[in-house]
């Protein structure tokens, strides 16, 4: 019996049309309510999303499966119509590329925090946020004290904030081994381990590498350690304008979400730093392609922090850019999340995302406003994410009929 492979099936259907697109995603924007009852989204003074809903078909997407969290590689890739299962990229890959970072055949790459730690108990995973310049001057250190573990030669990148990319380059690695990080606050160190035998002299490495790292920080503040996971090599996957007929533009300002852009076949825009620098990208790049990437990080990230009253902030500061991108006449504007950061959790969760569709062919008047309760008995209901890619060439008529 032959697999069906949905993304060959929707490839033979497309007939590009020169509609435009912009997909929005408001990374971990998806929350739980507070003791008002509220979520950021609902709390959030946000009249032309709340408007837009109006004229809009709403969703709630499950990013994986139901009741699996996901990271944010996983998160984006089900977005963009690849199945997250199927496809598993480390997130190290990510980082890497978004920092234009070159990966050969003998690499293994990972990302990396730092973090504080007290004794071998782990107290901060993000080392207090430090500033991108700050961050940097520890990525020298270690680059000036630990240059090769055994055969290995080993480098360090700077990131942005508490992140870097670690890169091991040598014969005989794997990226088959678990993750150097406990996820948790007020855990000890964790050690990695080898996922297949192939993998041993890898895990042995790394376990001698965080040895190093945690002697040579010893005496910094803060950033007197680092948490290293997701181990990755340069995969191959089917690239995003040869599946679905599209000239791809990606505007983003962190690397990982760059890094994952350009695994899959988009162009890379360069922007500034803030969301109404990337409108004004968007809008200078508007002639240049069919189908826009937009993401915004912060939502996210104070999510993580517990931060509701920033996450509020954040969402109102994207919906003031909303005219400016209605401005444009997109034939389709899709506004979602790759994730819930509920910030009671302090961290990415199982929970589905709010989903906005605007387009001309609509059921208009269905729904009220955008949060999560109106996108929980929207018109689609809920989704996987990997439904997002054909909603969206649906609405934009790339679609062929299926049959007679």
């Amino acid at each position: 019996m032959v697999e069906f492979d949905k993304q060959t099936f929707v490839n033979e259907l497309i007939s590009p049309n020169g509609s435009k697109i912009v997909l929005l995603v408001m990374d971990g924007v998806g929350d739980l309510p507070n003791e008002e009852g509220l979520t950021p989204l609902a709390k959030a003074s946000t009249p032309n999303m709340d408007k837009l809903a109006t004229l809009s078909d709403l969703a709630q997407t499950v990013p994986v499966i139901r009741g699996v969290t996901p990271g944010s590689g996983p998160g984006h890739l089900g977005l963009f119509g690849y199945d997250p299962i199927k496809y598993q990229i480390g997130r190290g890959i990510l980082e890497a590329l978004g920092e234009d970072i070159e990966v050969g055949e003998l690499d293994v790459v990972a990302r990396g925090n730092f973090a504080t730690i007290d004794g071998d108990i782990i107290v901060d995973r993000r080392a207090g946020r430090p500033a991108t310049e700050e961050s940097e001057k520890t990525v020298a250190i270690l680059n000036a004290n630990i240059k090769e573990i055994e055969d290995v030669k080993v480098t360090f990148y700077p990131g942005k904030e508490h992140r870097f990319v670690l890169k091991l380059t040598g014969e005989g690695l794997s990226d088959k081994i678990e993750d150097a990080d406990p996820q948790k606050e007020g855990k000890p160190i964790k050690y990695t381990t080898p996922l297949s035998s192939e993998a041993e002299k890898t895990a042995r490495i790394v376990n001698k590498l965080i040895d190093r790292i945690k002697e040579v920080l010893k005496d910094q503040p803060k950033m007197n350690f680092a948490l290293v996971r997701g181990f990755s090599k340069y995969p191959k996957l089917p690239q995003f304008p040869e599946i679905y007929k599209f000239k791809a533009g990606a505007i983003a300002v962190y690397p990982m979400y760059k890094g994952l852009a350009k695994l899959v076949g988009m162009t890379i825009i360069p922007t500034g730093l803030t969301i109404e620098d990337e409108i004004e990208t968007l809008k200078k790049e508007w002639n240049n392609y069919d189908f826009f990437f937009v993401h915004v990080k912060k939502t996210d990230s104070y999510g993580e922090d517990g931060n509701f009253a920033q996450k509020v902030h954040v969402i109102e500061n994207v919906d003031k850019v909303i005219p400016e991108i209605l401005a444009l006449n997109p034939d389709v504007l899709v506004i979602t999340g790759d994730h819930s950061t509920p910030c009671a959790m302090k961290g990415h969760s199982f929970h589905p995302v709010p989903a906005m569709f605007y387009a001309k062919n609509t059921r208009k008047g269905l729904s009220k406003g955008f949060n999560e309760f109106e996108c929980a008995r929207g018109a689609w209901g809920t989704i996987e994410a990997t439904d997002v890619m054909n909603l969206i060439l649906a609405y934009a008529g790339r679609f062929e009929k299926f049959g007679a």
